[in-house]
Formats: C-alpha cells, structure tokens, sequence
C-alpha cells in the first residue's frame, strides 16, 4: 500500500471511529475527568469544564437506558451459571435505572425541571445505581474470567502435543481472557470513581482522585471502541 492508501485508510477508521455516538461520550468523558482531576475541585476555569463537559454528556446518553433494559430480558448464552445470570442482570437492570434517572437529573440541570430538590436526590439515588452496576460487573468478569481459565486448561491438556497457539479456539479464548480483564480493570476503576462522586470516602478518594481514575477509565472506554483495522494485502 502506498502512503496515501494509508492515509486514507486511517482517515477512515477515524471517521467510523468518530462517526459513533458512544464513541464521542467516551473522549467527553476523558475530557471531563481529566479537568476534575487538574481542578482539584477548585474553582476556577478546569472545573467549569468539568460541569458543562458533565452536562454535555447527557445528551448522548438520551434514551440509552433502553440498551440495557433489552439486555435484561434478552436470553442468557447457554450454560451461563445461574449466580452470573443474576448477577448480569441486576447490572442491566441498576444501569439502566441509572440511565433513566440520569435524564430527569439533565432536565433539572437545563432548568425543565423545577424541583432542584428531587434533582439532586435522583442525582444520588442514580449514582448508588451505578456503583451497585460497577459491582456487579467486576464480580460477573471475575467469574467469567475464572470459567475461561478452568475452559484454557481443559483445551492445553487436548493440546498437550501441539503448538496451542496456532489453535483457533485457544487464541479466542486468550483473546475473551485479555477483554475480560481488561474489562475488570474498568469495573474497578469506575467503583472507586462512583465512590469519589458520591463522597463516600472523602479523605481517601479526593477530587483528583476521582479525576485521575475516571481519565484512565474512559481511555480504556475508548480504547474498547476502536475498530478493527482492515488487514493490509500481501503481494
């Protein structure tokens, strides 16, 4: 491929990168935490960021919450034990209550709803939500990070006399293995972000705290949403 080939190929996925809604909230969200973090909870120009970024953001996520209330009554895949059905559906269901409070607390915040009050409550009430979600996600990828280890073990004893990773199924379930634990990385750092944003431990997890778990949180948002390059043709 010649360097304009390149070029365009790049400017292409950046385009499908870009061209996502989630995509967008994500690099907002990056921007969000990364001025809580500089602010420090400060006034002052970072933290202006920090609230109109924060704002911002909640339109992307205007009826998102149906997402994941058709996760929560879609079928499980076939022998998922029944603690990680529960599990995976308690997330949907405290995330998507999440969602859906979020939007009443934007109405607020924009002024269509007058009760400043009850805003601020659901405002809470959504976050204990999110961080009952996060919980639930990092025990369900533990889980399924220890269903995939035992299933690796079982197909290395198949494999005993061969090169394991030219094995099509042993590479995807390393591949599911990385995901997985990347995905619980994430879960983790988002605990400890809900925790900082409803002041639950407000020595320990500060202001710049929360900032600095949640820019690292959404890079690895971001990072999950980038599409696959397209394989480059050999001559």
């Amino acid at each position: 491929m010649s360097s304009l080939d390149v070029a365009r190929a790049e400017l292409a996925l950046a385009v499908l990168y870009l061209s996502k809604g989630e995509a967008r909230d994500k690099i907002c969200r990056a921007i969000q935490y990364g001025s809580k973090f500089v602010s420090n909870g400060e006034p002052g120009t970072a933290q202006n960021v920090d609230k109109t970024t924060s704002l911002a953001r909640k339109v992307f996520r205007l009826f998102k919450f149906i997402n994941d209330l058709h996760a929560l009554v879609s079928p499980n895949a076939p022998g998922t034990p029944l603690p990680l059905i529960l599990l995976g559906k308690s997330k949907n269901a405290l995330l998507s209550t999440f969602l859906f409070l979020d939007q009443i607390v934007w109405l607020g915040r924009t002024g269509i709803y007058k009760n400043k009050e009850r805003t601020e409550l659901l405002g809470r009430i959504s976050l204990f939500c999110w961080l009952g979600s996060s919980v639930c996600t990092t025990l369900v990828e533990i889980g399924e990070i220890g269903r995939l280890s035992a299933s690796k073990k079982k197909l290395e004893k198949a494999l005993k006399n061969t090169d394991k990773y030219k094995n099509e199924e042993y590479q995807s379930k390393v591949k599911k293995s990385n995901e997985r634990t990347i995905a619980l990385v994430k879960a983790g750092l988002d605990l400890v972000v809900a925790v900082g944003l409803l002041q639950l431990a407000p020595k320990k997890v500060t202001p710049r705290v929360t900032g600095a778990f949640g820019f690292t949180s959404s890079l690895i948002s971001c990072y999950q949403l980038l599409p696959s390059p397209p394989k480059t043709k050999t001559t």
